[in-house]
């Protein structure tokens, strides 16, 4: 399976500020030097040497991720925040598209549904949209959004055929088991688990881990136990998640303990806080990394989610 990231930030979308654009290309030219723009090979080898919070930015959009798999059309979508337009505008220059989406919904906040009135594909009566929640009230909560005085036009006008499915149990798809599980966030929200032929993938936004979530209950285990990769809520360092405590959302060194505590072998820091920069979150993952060494944690690969980036297990 695929998992594509479109969209990484959490709370509200953040477009990079002109200001921070400007710094960094005065950070850039800082370090050139004559024998850097000699050829075109050794501007290539310039640009590759420089650091990716420097070139390059982790992404403003809210939360999306995909999940699509090999000789098939149908594609698992998590979460409609602002990204889930990127995800169509990419399908609109793809040449083997997508015709229908499986979206399903950690909880209802605006960072997370923000992104459904601009979904290209959802305007096109060929495309087929699922949409699932352990949540009742699917249907009539994501047309509330697109109501006036809200919005201009109405989830009907959206011309995809679209089905609402109450997730009380398990659902397949493509012969791939999805799961979910209710975690810690105010007003709930739910993490998934996508199965493929033993390969196990989590998508756990949204959540602030509690000592509940360390347990090794049935229900814990089957869920979370020797995952091969979980995208999970890091948005804040530890001093940040004392501060805000019951706010739902987690420290990047409890989710390394989390993960370690489930044999997790590939962790995403996913749901960046809106007012980091790109320096600060790679500094983050940075700081996951030493956490990770200082503990003696082994066998854990940590990765931060940026938009575009793209990961198979």
């Amino acid at each position: 399976m695929k998992i594509r990231f479109w969209g990484v930030r959490g709370s509200i979308p953040t477009p990079i500020q002109p200001s921070r654009i400007k710094s960094k290309i005065s950070a850039i030219i800082e370090q050139i030097t004559v024998d850097d723009l000699e050829s075109p090979e050794s501007r290539e080898r310039f640009l590759a040497g420089l650091p990716p919070w420097l070139f390059g930015t982790v992404g403003g959009n809210s939360p999306c991720v995909s999940v699509s798999f090999d000789k098939s059309n149908e594609w698992i979508v998590f979460d409609c925040g602002s990204g889930l337009r990127e995800l169509g505008i990419a399908q609109a220059s793809e040449k083997e598209k997508a015709d229908h989406y499986h979206v399903f919904l950690s909880h209802f906040h605006w960072d997370h549904i923000l992104g459904l009135p601009f979904f290209g594909p959802g305007y096109n009566p060929a495309v087929k949209m699922d949409f699932y929640s352990p949540k009742g009230g699917l249907e009539k909560i994501l047309s509330d959004q697109m109501a006036q005085p809200y919005f201009p036009i109405n989830l009907e006008a959206m011309g995809s055929k679209k089905t609402f499915h109450f997730m009380d149990k398990p659902f397949e798809i493509c012969g791939r088991t999805i799961t979910a599980k209710k975690m810690n966030h105010p007003g709930d929200s739910y993490a998934y688990c996508v199965n493929e032929n033993g390969k196990r993938f989590i998508y756990a936004t949204d959540t602030e881990l509690t000592t509940g979530d360390f347990q090794k209950t049935d229900e814990n285990t089957a869920f979370f136990k020797d995952a091969d990769m979980i995208v999970i809520d890091c948005q804040y360092t530890l001093g940040e998640a004392i501060d805000k405590y019951n706010w739902g959302h987690s420290a990047f060194s409890l989710a390394v303990d989390f993960s370690a505590n489930w044999n997790i072998k590939h962790m995403v820091l996913f749901h960046h806080d809106p007012t980091y920069d790109d320096y600060k979150l790679y500094g983050i993952l940075q700081s996951a990394r030493w956490y990770l060494e200082r503990m003696n944690l082994k066998g854990i690969e940590l990765t931060l989610a940026c938009e575009g980036q793209e990961i198979s297990i």
